[in-house]
């Protein structure tokens, strides 16, 4: 049987911007609990979550880590979750499961950049919500203006449960306004001793203890009513009122703590023990079929896979909750995503890289499995015969390209297998070979994620890996008209090859006149897998070409659009009318029309005044207003035309258009000018033309790549 029922879980996600000290809470957490007996540090790289050598070498955290601590009857499950925005992946994935954020705000520096983004996913998953202050020991700690920061950027919903009597390197005294006591920590932290609240402190305990009343109250009617007919309401209440509130996002309680020194966190585990709401408490699942899943440790098996994780010499690890029944060692569940049977030969509860194996969890609880064959993260696995698929976690687009490239030849199986582990471990990690630029593609979220998994290849797969900039997918394409002939003709004994072809190529568009002066036959309109459209017509009289060799003019014509004759691009967009040839008897067949095709399609593509198209972008930047000029200043750098302003949440919104070839270094130069505290989201638009100049440069370098080519 398990230690703990559905009602005795309770799972907390940590949350907040890098270096706001979310792996230091997590440690006191832990030492609070008694699962360790010393707590460690970031400086002395000992933590139980940090326990990543990269993460040690970095000095912060990576990836999300499930700990988990037992508290005067309650079991609470905490995932650690990193603080920058590159690894949004991790935080969301978090998200999904957790059934209460605590967002840490540092006293010192107080609403940062990455709150404000880490805010915008607790809005869209609801995730009931504590604000923690922490780091009230520092010398530059300024708690007032913390919480007003927070109030502006987050909302009046935050409302204060507790405030520091002194703060900076003296700081050892918390006063708490709903239980009405002063706690008192020695220097060393741990259990405080609990104190009547001073009399220079009452007037404003009991202000904000009045206010804590009226903001629980004002969101449920029958508190209301007793708290006009007592005028008051007892601790009870107010948990319970909080609870509610919580869970409809309509109060967010704010604490105190200096996690570095253990000041607060047990009082805050209490809170989650005693308020927090467990998952049965949480609004019910919603499956892709539009049905509810109770959260109900005697309902039908159903667990969500939220994160894998592959590990040297054991495999991969998957880190799922239970969404309903109970799941047993030695279960056979369903795949929902894949329809593969899967084993369940282990199950483990995990405090860091530590694993515990267990025989049963409830629903409602988080833990992890070892070698499912084909389960990734997404996928929902249940009881065989019943139909259920959670809702998945949608994470971001990328903001990152680059082309990878290994510095040795005959490892590139090697490189594909290394990038599929990744790509399974991070959804966020994309991975595309592209046949069109000739390079292999990784979207991530920036630098910082490109640095992580340039480190996981080169250390975990032994590989030397190089990073280029990727291509750029140009389109080519025509502005004027232009006529060519081209007679292909072989002889080499026997018999010969031998195919003429007059042609005329128009810019294509929608909804224009037939061919001017030519007797149309037949159209072929052809909608091209990279865009736009071929428009073929047969325009032959008089028998001059055989019916039969039409198509493999148009297989000549298709062949030389895919490498473009300016830049090696894809052409799009043209209209190509065939009208008069000459074949031969005997010599005249599919190959010798196919490439008097292909050779009459290039000369009269260099004579129609051709044109290179480039991918457009719009892009969209959010950042606060004082960054507003630097930004529009450095998109107008891009060749952007900047097309407006608006507001988004606390953040101003810069829209532009703006050229792919100028964003490839965009993530970098972004966070570097605005120091991480603006953040930016793009998708395609469309193709337009690029300047003269720069055209005319890409023709040139083209040219002479090919002449190089041609000569080795």
């Amino acid at each position: 049987m398990a230690d703990f029922d559905t009602s005795h879980v309770k799972n907390i996600v940590l949350l907040g911007h890098a270096g706001s000290g979310k792996t230091t809470l997590a440690e006191s957490m832990l030492y609070e609990a008694g699962i360790i007996n010393r707590r460690g540090s970031i400086a002395e790289r000992n933590t139980v979550a940090d326990y990543h050598e990269l993460e040690q070498e970095r000095g912060n955290s990576v990836f999300s880590k499930l700990l988990h601590s037992k508290w005067r009857g309650y079991k609470i499950n905490i995932i650690d979750t990193p603080g920058y925005d590159d690894f949004v992946g991790e935080v969301i994935s978090a998200l999904r499961v957790a059934d209460t954020g605590v967002m840490l705000l540092n006293a010192a520096h107080g609403v940062e950049v990455g709150t404000d983004i880490i805010w915008d996913y607790t809005e869209q998953f609801k995730t009931p919500m504590i604000f923690a202050v922490n780091k009230l020991d520092d010398e530059t700690a300024d708690f007032d203006k913390t919480v007003a920061e927070a109030k502006a950027h987050f909302g009046s919903n935050i409302t204060v449960v507790q405030y520091p009597r002194q703060q900076g390197a003296g700081f050892h005294e918390i006063i708490d306004v709903l239980r009405m006591t002063m706690y008192k920590f020695k220097d060393s932290g741990g259990k405080p001793e609990k104190m009547a609240i001073p009399d220079d402190e009452k007037e404003k305990a009991d202000l904000l203890h009045k206010e804590l009343i009226e903001a629980v109250a004002g969101n449920d009617e029958t508190l209301m009513e007793k708290y006009f007919d007592k005028g008051e309401l007892d601790e009870d209440e107010i948990k319970e009122g909080m609870k509610k509130a919580m869970i409809h996002h309509d109060l967010f309680p704010l604490f105190c703590l200096s996690a570095e020194r253990n000041m607060g966190s047990g009082r805050l585990m209490g809170f989650i023990d005693n308020v927090c709401p467990s998952a049965n408490e949480m609004p019910a699942q919603t499956t892709k079929a539009g049905n509810t899943l109770p959260c109900d440790a005697n309902g039908p098996v159903c667990i969500f896979v939220f994160k894998t994780v592959t590990e040297q010499h054991v495999g991969e690890l998957s880190f799922f909750k239970v969404y309903s029944g109970t799941i047993k060692t030695g279960m056979e569940l369903v795949n929902e995503n894949t329809g593969v049977s899967e084993k369940i030969n282990q199950l483990f509860v995990v405090e860091g890289n530590k694993r515990t194996q267990v025989n049963e969890l409830v629903a409602g609880d988080i833990g992890a499995t070892l070698k499912l064959k084909n389960t990734h993260v997404n996928n929902t696995l249940h009881e065989r015969g019943k139909d259920m698929e959670l809702m998945p976690i949608v994470f971001p687009a990328s903001n990152l390209t680059m082309a990878i490239e290994s510095t040795k030849k005959g490892e590139e199986e090697k490189l594909s297998a290394a990038l599929h582990e990744l790509r399974n471990e991070d959804a966020t990690f994309k991975v595309e070979v592209s046949p069109e630029l000739k390079q292999t593609l990784i979207h991530c979220q920036g630098d910082m994620h490109l640095a992580v998994a340039k480190w996981k290849i080169e250390n975990q797969h032994k590989l030397d890996v190089k990073f280029i900039k990727p291509r750029i997918p140009f389109r080519e394409t025509i502005r004027k008209s232009a006529e060519s002939m081209y007679r292909h003709k072989k002889q080499s004994g026997g018999s010969g090859q031998f195919g003429e072809v007059h042609l005329r190529i128009e810019p294509w568009y929608e909804g224009m006149p037939e061919p001017d002066g030519l007797n149309v036959r037949g159209k072929e309109t052809h909608v091209l897998p990279w865009g736009g459209k071929l428009v073929y017509y047969n325009c032959i009289v008089g028998g001059a070409i055989d019916q039969r060799f039409l198509p493999s003019i148009l297989k000549g014509v298709m062949e030389k659009m895919q490498e473009g004759p300016l830049t090696g691009s894809f052409v799009r967009d043209v209209r190509v009318s065939v009208f008069d040839g000459k074949m031969h008897a005997v010599d005249s067949n599919d190959i010798s029309f196919k490439i008097a095709g292909l050779q009459a399609f290039r000369q009269a593509f260099q004579q129609a005044d051709p044109q290179l198209l480039e991918p457009m972008y719009h892009v969209e930047v959010l950042c606060p207003e004082d960054l507003t000029g630097s930004v529009i200043g450095d998109l107008q750098t891009r060749r952007a035309l900047v097309e407006g302003m608006d507001t988004e949440g606390h953040f101003t919104k810069v829209m532009a258009k703006v050229p792919l070839a100028e964003m490839q270094d965009y993530s970098s130069n972004l966070r570097s000018f605005t120091q991480g505290r603006a953040k930016f989201r793009m998708h395609f638009l469309d193709y337009e033309a690029v300047p003269f100049e720069v055209q005319r440069k890409l023709a040139d370098d083209y040219s002479k790549v090919a002449k190089e080519e041609m000569m080795a």
